[in-house]
């Protein structure tokens, strides 16, 4: 050590025992060492067997419900499976401990064995354990309360279909939209496309017209055939392939006697009113009676005016 480092220890040791003679250092930071004394442990056998007697609950089992029983027996094709997953284990070195699915099977089979002796038991003092068929329990929440959140699920599921019923609509709009502005817009090309067409066969640079064949859509069937087609077919049917038409509709002698298909018009609402008022004219009792004309229109429509002025 060098002497300078001597003399810088050496003046702290000056201020630290200067400092502890005038009462400026706090207390805790030096704590002298004191020796502790041995706990003597007695052995209370007295005070143990009271405090034991009071944590004991001497009770009936019917209140206790406590039992110690072995595991339950296993079913074959578990068993089998355990043997396959200890053989496994071994095989690879791993723990029994860290055994997940042997130790819940333990734990599964230690309450099936306690739940069957335990039944057992109390069917041996005539307790019940199964609820009666007319047994209602005693709910948590009122029946008012119970409707209150029934009517609230209610509204939120109505208020969901109904968000979800304006989110669709609004989606169709969209696409209704979206394809209306996609056919605008292609009937637009079309149509530069014809004008484009047209301009070149003014310009002489297209000799043809086949540009305007084929632009309007055929009216097609299922069957592919077009409307045209499909109504040549129906006449052709019809009417024949051609041939004579030029008295087709004469009467013959057979067709003009035939009088089957004849129905007199009497159900003629104009030839009826006729006929009444001729009745009426010639009615037997007027003598010279004469059947009066109805006047013209132009008759009717001066004396209509008369009247109203």
């Amino acid at each position: 050590m060098s002497s300078s480092e001597y003399n810088s220890t050496d003046e702290s040791d000056i201020e630290l025992q200067d400092a502890f003679a005038k009462g400026l250092l706090k207390p805790g930071l030096n704590v002298p060492v004191v020796e502790q004394e041995k706990k003597v442990y007695a052995n209370d056998v007295k005070t143990l067997k009271q405090k034991l007697l009071d944590i004991k609950n001497n009770m009936n089992w019917f209140e206790r419900l406590d039992l110690v029983s072995k595991p339950a027996p296993l079913a074959p094709e578990i068993a089998v499976q355990l043997e396959e997953q200890e053989a496994l284990n071994h095989s690879s070195n791993k723990s029994v401990a860290m055994n997940e699915f042997k130790r819940e099977t333990n734990f599964h089979r230690q309450a099936q064995a306690a739940v069957l002796e335990g039944l057992a038991r109390l069917k041996d003092l005539g307790v019940l354990t199964k609820r009666p068929e007319d047994y209602f329990a005693e709910m948590a929440k009122s029946d008012s309360h119970m409707q209150k959140v029934r009517a609230m699920l209610v509204k939120k599921q109505a208020e969901t279909e109904h968000i979800e019923k304006v989110r669709k609509i609004r989606q169709q709009r969209k696409m209704s939209k979206k394809l209306q502005k996609e056919g605008k817009l292609k009937k637009q090309n079309e149509k530069k496309e014809m004008l484009d067409e047209v301009k070149k066969f003014r310009k002489g640079i297209r000799k043809d017209l086949d540009f305007l064949e084929n632009k309007k859509p055929q009216n097609k069937s299922k069957s592919g055939q077009t409307r045209s087609l499909m109504k040549r077919q129906y006449k052709d049917s019809k009417f024949g392939h051609g041939g004579k038409k030029r008295g087709l509709k004469l009467n013959t002698k057979e067709s003009s006697a035939n009088m089957d298909d004849y129905r007199p018009s009497f159900n003629n609402s104009k030839m009826m009113r006729s006929g009444r008022k001729n009745a009426k004219a010639m009615r037997p009792g007027k003598k010279n009676s004469k059947v009066i004309p109805r006047p013209g229109k132009n008759k009717r429509v001066k004396s209509k005016s008369q009247r109203k002025g």
